[in-house]
């Protein structure tokens, strides 16, 4: 056998679980058909955010990645929602929702894809039970019950005892299994860009509910001595492909006058990237020899920091089986028992992060109303928003 491990997809995802893993004593091999793009104004750098929640930090620990993000990651102490559904762009109702309600700790940790890119590869680097090869895609799968055998795009065929496939929506390996998705299409289209203003966020992450979908910032390190935030702004399709040609000096305005002017007049400060919105959830979680993680399983609009932080639940699911039994890894039983335990939860959070991008797109002005009036009574009412919170972190 010349790996325990085959991981399709060097993305967060993936490298993430090429250093659980391995660090988990399993031998590895991760492929992606891209070398990681690990510096923020290289061509084909990710300018968005990824905000790891506090359940997330245990596994990175584990992982030896912890250390390593924790000097680059701003705190994200209060999460700030903003319904501003009425006429013009001004809010009606603002309420924070504060960590120190559930916690002595921020609720997660904000930082820049691209960056945790750079750190993880580097930690890759510092074992030796891991064979990363950025340029290289999974071509072919072939399993039988003792193995998987994976064809690479140079030609070359690996055999092991399990294949991870972490290589997006359109997974690959999913396809090769024959594992079907449902999708959801929203026609919306996320804007990631960051931005620099005159007043400060204070680790603040806010959410600007309007039609079209949510303005999120989320708070990132000062950027040439101005505060500075990450911005995720969803629209509907032509809205977003509008905004995203303007020049500069428009967009800006744009973006200023949707922030509701909450922090000052907003500043590029990066280039504007787009991406399509949808949910996608896959039939099943695991086929012979292999289990999908991350966007291989599941996808869901950037709302609440759910996306990675469900992928990161799979992969500590994934690897305590594994851990507890490494003579099965990658056997029928063990990814039955890995489908059976994060399925319901994956089901659950598409759905509910489904219906929380349905509402905030209303344009109903009576839609809208009945919006601001039951997050007004969310937060109203302690117990509730205190459930709320836990649930967000990923309580059941």
């Amino acid at each position: 056998m010349d790996y325990d491990i085959v991981i399709s997809g060097g993305g967060i995802a993936g490298l993430t679980a090429a250093a659980a893993f391995a660090s988990a004593g399993f031998r590895i091999l991760c492929v992606d058909p891209a070398p990681p793009v690990t510096q923020a104004d290289a061509q084909g750098a990710d300018l968005r955010t990824t905000a790891f929640l506090q359940p997330a930090r245990d596994f990175l620990i584990e992982a030896g990645l912890w250390d390593r993000l924790a000097p680059h990651a701003t705190p994200l102490e209060i999460m700030r929602i903003v319904d501003a559904g009425g006429e013009t762009p001004e809010p009606r109702v603002i309420k924070n929702f504060e960590s120190a309600d559930i916690s002595d700790e921020p609720f997660g940790w904000n930082l820049p894809n691209w960056l945790l890119r750079r750190e993880m590869v580097a930690r890759l680097a510092q074992l030796a039970n891991v064979d990363f090869r950025p340029g290289t895609a999974t071509k072919t799968l072939f399993t039988r019950e003792a193995e998987a055998r994976v064809g690479l795009s140079n030609g070359s065929r690996v055999s092991c005892r399990l294949v991870i496939a972490a290589d997006g929506r359109q997974s690959p390996m999913r396809k090769a299994a024959g594992i079907e998705v449902k999708t959801t299409r929203f026609g919306q289209k996320a804007l990631a860009f960051a931005v620099t203003h005159p007043i400060p966020h204070e680790n603040v992450s806010t959410e600007i509910h309007r039609t079209g979908g949510p303005f999120t910032l989320v708070p990132l390190p000062d950027h040439q001595g101005r505060p500075c935030s990450a911005i995720v702004w969803m629209e509907e399709g032509p809205k977003a492909d509008r905004l995203f040609a303007l020049d500069e000096a428009t967009f800006e305005a744009e973006m200023t006058t949707r922030s509701c002017h909450l922090f000052g007049p907003l500043t590029l400060a990066s280039r504007r990237t787009l991406w399509p919105i949808i949910a996608q959830q896959a039939e099943r979680l695991s086929a012979q020899r292999l289990a999908l993680v991350a966007e291989a399983a599941h996808v869901v609009p950037p709302i609440g920091a759910q996306g990675l932080n469900m992928s990161l639940k799979d992969l500590a699911a994934l690897r305590d089986l594994a851990q507890a039994r490494p003579d099965t890894l990658g056997d029928a039983a063990m990814l039955e028992a890995y489908h059976r335990k994060r399925i319901t939860d994956i089901r659950t959070r598409v759905a509910g992060i489904t219906l929380l991008n349905k509402t905030s797109m209303l344009s109903n002005p009576l839609l809208r109303d009945a919006r601001a009036r039951a997050l007004d009574g969310l937060y109203t009412l302690k117990p509730v928003r205190k459930t709320l919170m836990q649930l967000g972190l990923g309580a059941r």
